[in-house]
């Protein structure tokens, strides 16, 4: 069953979720070696009807995680950076295309939202 952005939590893992992506930037990209294909990453904003959040993607991730491109994270985890939530597909599947039945959500961005994780019982 896929999961809408709003609904995601820190730590959550093994989400599906389908998505727009509104914009995509390449943060990196980096050589490895003479034999070693490149090391490439890439921050998208990516949105479904419930608002949007960052999607890291890795190497080949970043050729389908298109501006304007529909597609559908399988596997995906929710990772906290410096405080606040992105997305992040591991050991999944990143896959082009995916059923939106509704128009996209700009405006209630969830990456911005900041979370304070406590350990219990240390």
């Amino acid at each position: 069953m896929a999961t809408s952005i709003i609904c995601l939590r820190p730590e959550q893992k093994n989400l599906t979720l389908t998505v727009k992506v509104i914009s995509a930037t390449t943060v990196m990209t980096r050589q490895r070696g003479p034999r070693a294909s490149a090391v490439k990453v890439a921050e998208c904003l990516v949105a479904d009807s419930t608002g949007v959040i960052v999607f890291v993607a890795r190497n080949e991730q970043v050729d389908v995680a298109q501006t304007g491109a529909i597609i559908t994270l399988k596997g995906a985890k929710v990772e906290m950076y410096r405080g606040s939530m992105r997305i992040s597909v591991d050991g999944g599947q990143v896959e082009a295309g995916g059923d939106l039945q509704e128009p996209v959500n700009t405006s209630n961005n969830m990456s911005l939202l900041e979370f304070e994780l406590v350990t219990i019982g240390a």
